[in-house]
């Protein structure tokens, strides 16, 4: 388990997060970017290695009902990692609110490889907000939604691996 000074250190690296502290020796993290009323990132981290981080937007964690992550037995990286997806999620609003299902879905097709029959390959990949589809490093296209993608890569001859 890391100690509060560790788990300090790993939240003071994020330089978009805005320290408050409150009662108790707890300290609050704000993100001022945040598209929505929550500003809350992480919320109540005690001296004793306990504390909270802002998941309600994000699928494949343990929420309690207000939308939190116990963050005391948490390790260094999924401790970023999960910061790093809570200060993304406050940062848009999907123009159509999706559904737990929708982006469970979305992440699972986020990484594709597409080839044609002459063994030529293109990426698709999911990245903030749109599908990118890849030659090697260099972006081809992007599309707004998945089935535009896939759409074109099906027109240009490609099919999934």
């Amino acid at each position: 388990m890391l100690t509060f000074e560790q788990k300090l250190e790993i939240i003071t690296s994020f330089p978009e997060l805005e320290r408050s502290d409150v009662s108790l020796g707890r300290v609050n993290f704000q993100y001022a970017g945040s598209v929505y009323d929550r500003k809350n990132v992480v919320y109540h981290l005690h001296p004793n290695g306990n504390g909270f981080v802002y998941a309600a937007l994000l699928d494949g964690y343990d929420i309690d009902d207000k939308g939190l992550v116990n963050i005391r037995s948490l390790d260094e990286p999924a401790l970023r990692t999960l910061i790093a997806e809570a200060i993304k999620s406050l940062s848009f609003k999907p123009e159509v609110p999706l559904t737990r299902a929708q982006r469970r879905r979305q992440r699972a097709n986020s990484d594709q490889q597409w080839v044609n029959e002459d063994s030529q390959t293109l990426q698709l990949r999911f990245e903030e907000d749109t599908w990118m589809i890849y030659e090697g490093m260099n972006l081809e296209m992007a599309f707004e939604t998945y089935e535009e993608a896939v759409e074109y890569l099906e027109e240009e001859g490609f099919s999934r691996e």
